[in-house]
């Protein structure tokens, strides 16, 4: 797996970030924890591997919602199937249940993020605008649990179903 290590360099800090952070970049679709990037970072694989479609929705959601002075960032987008399976390991070990865990990490063959077809979208008002706005866009909540995770599920404009408990 190759990685490549980029300093980014901020002119000022953004909320609680310092003015320069670490980012490793991976061909797995992974963000380092706590991070996030821009939807028009194409470049990462997170972004690059979206499906076409969603990646248009949210665009046009994150160009609204800048206008409300709403920032919508990327915390988790398309992930490799080996990505996917290593967050369900992991969330095992932690919870100490697999049943537990896939209440949080779906395995790869059925996770929407290793299709390209969920994103997950930080910080928190980011999430509470995108709740209110993203059927706009055809975007809805898809699990009542995760706040920060969309899929295309309605047409714009529709009406998102209930998000699925899990």
């Amino acid at each position: 797996m190759a990685l490549l290590l980029v300093m980014v360099t901020a002119c000022t800090p953004a909320g609680p970030r310092s003015t320069s952070a670490q980012v490793r970049v991976t061909e797995d679709g992974s963000i380092p924890k706590n991070e996030s990037i821009s939807l028009d970072d194409g470049k990462h694989a997170a972004i690059a591997n979206l499906d076409p479609e969603l990646l248009t929705a949210m665009r046009k959601a994150a160009a609204d919602a800048k206008l409300a002075g709403v920032e919508l960032r990327v915390t988790s987008g398309w992930r490799s199937a080996e990505y996917q399976q290593r967050l369900l390991d992991e969330a095992v070990e932690l919870y100490r249940s697999e049943e537990e865990a896939r209440r949080w990490v779906l395995p790869p063959e059925k996770s929407a993020h290793v299709t390209g077809k969920a994103i997950d979208i930080g910080p928190t008002n980011a999430d509470d605008w995108l709740i209110q706005h993203g059927a706009d866009y055809g975007l809805c909540q898809a699990y009542a649990n995760e706040m920060w995770h969309f899929e295309l599920l309605t047409t714009p404009g529709g009406q998102c179903p209930q998000p699925q408990s899990t």
